[in-house]
């Protein structure tokens, strides 16, 4: 948000003259731009749609991505409030026309540094009042002084936060010294050779110590661990700032983070998180909502959220993120990414901050499908891991609650794959009632979040959002016979689905639609929550394996195209054969 103290004229000097001019002044141009400024400032709304074109070709771009379209625009501008106190210093114009002018401005933020902004300025075609022809922005790119650390995206960051294993017992971990709550880098410590985490407690599946990965597998990569893991030297924050204020700085690396860091990977530091992780989402109501380079001005799906963005922005390989009811799945799926959701058990969660344990998983997010074997394979204990067939299944039910384009697209990648020989035509099945096996799903996740979170969310009311406060609240008035009834029902429920599906492998998308935008309704965003939940908590109630594949494309209003995930969902242990079949997809 801007900051709100300061006149106007902190932001603009009207009627200044321009540094440098070629061309023909025309009139009226910087009287416009003088306009723009002074509307920007004072967050007018209305000045502000008034002096974009009102087109759908109209452009305005920025870190987050290009916006195209009057409507998005003037959507962002309602969502982003006032823009950052500034002054302008310099306006180059370079006039191209009578009617069309470039103006480049730098300006001064009161912040510190120096912001570019391009605009491409054209006169309105039909006349104004008065007979005068107004000018407006056909383009703009703006370029402001970036952030030492996005705290939509990073909680910490270190250059490396942890360093990964170089060679036997020598692991460097990098904490800063009695603290883990500020979002500074941190300067390298000394050696750790912990496997293990205190403070955090996910419940272990089982350790690893006798398979720890060979040392360089993961060597040059980059890891963001979401803020649920424990990093030796850092509290858990779990994306709700007062928890952090007061939680234990942790002693040992989660298992999880440990698995990569032996392998070679450096973490580059611990990145933001949902509230507590219940939401698929991103939004986050302290932080923000990280980017989505893959569709401006949407949201990033969540709650893996931080990690998710980083990866998909270049600033790190992997990401380390969980998978409860889609967590990992929903963010790579919106954002064009690569993720899987590992067998229940098979990587050990030992210091992770519980959501839901019946559910609760470990997983990765990554640009290619290679990394995301690698990662893979230097976290999951390879004698647990077991063979699956290229043999597929649908169930053409489930896209009744998918949006109309994804299922349009899901359709035509299943045709051309089977047309160039890739795969066997996958067989039909009918799982049954989908909607009851949610709630289901939705009973028992809700008792466990309660469980895991509620004493602490009770003795600080008002802390959280909205929406992940009714969720909390919903599984506070669960009794344990109502979980008990559903855990068992849940059971009878794997035992059919397991028997149904015979070993296949089950196709389905990601996600009910492409990343909804960051104006859509509260209501709108629960109605995706739900239609998407649908389709992933087939995987959570199966504790199966499930991988995201950036294989779909659906079209936009806007004419542009958005990713959506294609999910396998295979049966327990075929983790790392699972990724290979996803692998084909691909090509």
């Amino acid at each position: 948000m801007a900051e709100a103290n300061g006149p106007e004229e902190a932001r603009v000097a009207p009627g200044t003259v321009p540094t440098s001019v070629e061309g023909d002044l025309p009139d009226g141009l910087l009287a416009a731009f003088d306009a723009y400024e002074r509307a920007l400032a004072a967050d007018d709304q209305a000045a502000l749609a008034a002096a974009f074109e009102p087109t759908a070709t109209v452009l305005r771009a920025d870190a987050g991505g290009l916006l195209v379209g009057h409507e998005a625009i003037t959507a962002f501008r309602g969502r982003r409030g006032s823009g950052p106190v500034r002054r302008v210093v310099e306006r180059h114009v370079r006039v191209v026309d009578a009617d069309t002018a470039l103006i480049v401005s730098v300006n001064a933020p009161a912040g510190g540094g120096r912001g570019v902004v391009t605009q491409l300025w054209r006169r309105a075609p039909g006349g104004g009042s008065g007979g005068a022809r107004p000018w407006r922005v056909a383009s703009a790119q703006v370029q402001a002084p970036p952030p030492a650390v996005d705290r939509r995206v990073w909680r910490v960051v270190g250059e490396p936060l942890v360093a990964g294993r170089r060679e036997a017992g020598a692991t460097l971990a990098a904490p800063p010294a009695g603290s883990g709550s500020g979002p500074g880098p941190a300067a390298p410590a000394g050696p750790s050779g912990a496997t293990g985490a205190t403070g955090a407690t996910g419940g272990s599946d089982g350790g690893r110590a006798e398979e720890a990965p060979s040392v360089g597998t993961l060597a040059g990569e980059t890891v963001a661990v979401k803020d649920l893991f424990a990093v030796a030297g850092h509290a858990i924050g779990a994306g709700v700032p007062a928890r952090l204020h007061n939680a234990p700085v942790e002693a040992r690396h989660a298992a999880a983070v440990q698995h990569l860091v032996d392998a070679g990977a450096d973490l580059r530091g611990i990145a933001q998180t949902d509230e507590f992780a219940y939401s698929i989402a991103g939004r986050n109501s302290a932080f923000g909502t990280p980017p989505n380079p893959a569709v401006p001005g949407a949201i990033s799906g969540g709650s893996t959220s931080g990690p998710a963005t980083a990866v998909a922005l270049g600033q790190v390989s992997i990401g380390l993120g969980t998978d409860t009811g889609g967590s990992l799945r929903v963010p790579a799926s919106y954002q064009g990414l690569w993720g899987i959701r590992t067998t229940h058990g098979a990587v050990d969660r030992t210091g992770l901050l519980p959501l839901a344990p019946t559910f609760d998983t470990v997983g990765w997010l990554t640009r290619d499908v290679d990394t995301l074997r690698r990662a893979a394979a230097a976290s999951l204990p390879a004698a647990e891991q077991v063979s699956v067939e290229p043999s597929y299944v649908v169930d053409p039910t489930l896209l009744a609650s998918v949006a109309p384009e994804v299922r349009v697209e899901f359709g035509r990648a299943l045709d051309e794959a089977t047309a160039a020989g890739r795969v066997e035509r996958p067989g039909q099945v009918q799982l049954g009632d989908v909607a009851q096996l949610f709630e289901l799903f939705r009973v028992l996740q809700a008792f466990e979040a309660w469980q895991s979170d509620g004493d602490w969310i009770t003795a600080h009311p008002g802390e959280l959002a909205p929406d992940v406060a009714s969720r909390f609240a919903f599984g506070s008035t669960i009794t344990s016979q109502q979980a008990d009834e559903a855990r068992v029902a849940l059971g009878h429920e794997r035992r059919r689905l397991e028997a149904l599906l015979d070993g296949r492998v089950l196709l389905l998308p990601s996600a009910s639609s492409a990343a909804p935008s960051l104006g859509a309704t509260a209501a709108e965003v629960d109605a995706v929550r739900s239609a998407t939940l649908g389709l992933t908590c087939i995987a959570g109630v199966l504790g199966a394996p499930a991988v995201s594949a950036p294989v779909l494309e659906v079209p936009l209003a806007s004419g542009r195209r958005a990713p959506v995930g294609l999910c396998l969902v295979g049966p327990r242990g075929t983790d790392l054969g699972l990724l290979g079949l996803a692998a084909s997809w691909a090509t």
